[in-house]
């Protein structure tokens, strides 16, 4: 006997809801951990609601009150990877829950924190030769894919940051340890946003893309730089941080890529005296679990 397409389209239909039901029960779970106090909102007198109320999660995630509730309500409507972003940052959650977030929703974590696949071991294996030297490995957004132990130390302590919040651009605009440890604060935002821009031109509409600039664009410093439309290339250069740990940096920051394209790239920083050249050792040291001298 023949099946119809009449007799099978039920079933995807009926997992979709599933799904859905699913996807509002975990919202409601995750909302309802999280209190006012831990997100800087005030609690009130007659609070009932164990957690946050649904309006303030969607003030949080900078999305309509209405449009969330239908979501806690399993209503059939369509979500996209920068709100499911934007609730995952409000909701505060972890990789394990972030990514259970986009299975539900049925879509695809753009970040680079979900899936690496161009850091091969070997590459790893020459982050950790390079050691003391800071480096690291970026992509065109600025997300930072993998790292040494030396660059972990080297604006504070990456370790401790989210993987989907480590982009340099969005951490030196709201990372108060990267701001305090760039000597050339506000020329390091503008030329990170022109060369954003410059890279943008072959990735209009990617959902990452998208992503990444909706959440720039809440930040008053970055608007100002974006709307100059300045655009420069890539260059070596040197650059000054005031390391927590052990100072005064000076290095020649040098990207070295990793395919024939402008894309996905390892940046080194090499010391430009031998004071540097000593604190790097120190820093490194440091990372390394040694008591400092």
């Amino acid at each position: 006997m023949t099946t119809t397409a009449q007799e099978t389209s039920p079933q995807p239909a009926r997992g979709a809801e599933i799904r859905r039901h699913e996807l509002a029960a975990f919202l409601r779970s995750r909302r309802e951990r999280i209190t006012p106090e831990q997100v800087g909102l005030p609690r009130g007198a007659r609070r009932r609601t164990p957690g946050l109320r649904r309006e303030e999660v969607a003030q949080l995630s900078a999305v309509g009150v209405t449009w969330y509730t239908w979501l806690e309500q399993a209503r059939d409507i369509q979500v996209s990877v920068q709100v499911l972003d934007a609730l995952a940052r409000a909701l505060r959650l972890d990789a394990g829950e972030r990514a259970h977030l986009f299975q539900l929703a049925g879509a695809t974590d753009p970040t680079p924190a979900a899936n690496c696949p161009s850091v091969t071991p070997a590459l790893r294996e020459m982050l950790t030769r390079l050691e003391p030297v800071p480096a690291c490995i970026q992509n065109s957004r600025y997300d930072i894919l993998a790292y040494n132990r030396t660059y972990a130390r080297l604006l504070g302590d990456l370790d401790a940051i989210p993987p989907e919040d480590r982009n340099c651009l969005i951490l030196v605009h709201t990372n108060r340890d990267w701001q305090a440890a760039c000597v050339h604060l506000e020329e390091t935002r503008r030329l990170m946003a022109a060369r954003l821009r410059a890279s943008l031109a072959g990735h209009l509409g990617e959902p990452a893309w998208k992503m990444l600039l909706g959440r720039l664009e809440e930040v008053p410093e970055f608007r100002e730089n974006w709307q100059r439309y300045e655009v420069v290339g890539t260059r070596s250069k040197t650059k000054e941080f005031l390391n927590p740990y052990v100072g005064h940096l000076t290095l020649e920051h040098t990207d070295l890529w990793l395919g024939p394209q402008p894309g996905a790239r390892m940046v080194t920083y090499t010391p430009k005296n031998d004071e540097t050249r000593e604190r790097l050792e120190r820093l490194h040291g440091i990372a390394c679990g040694v008591p400092a001298r």
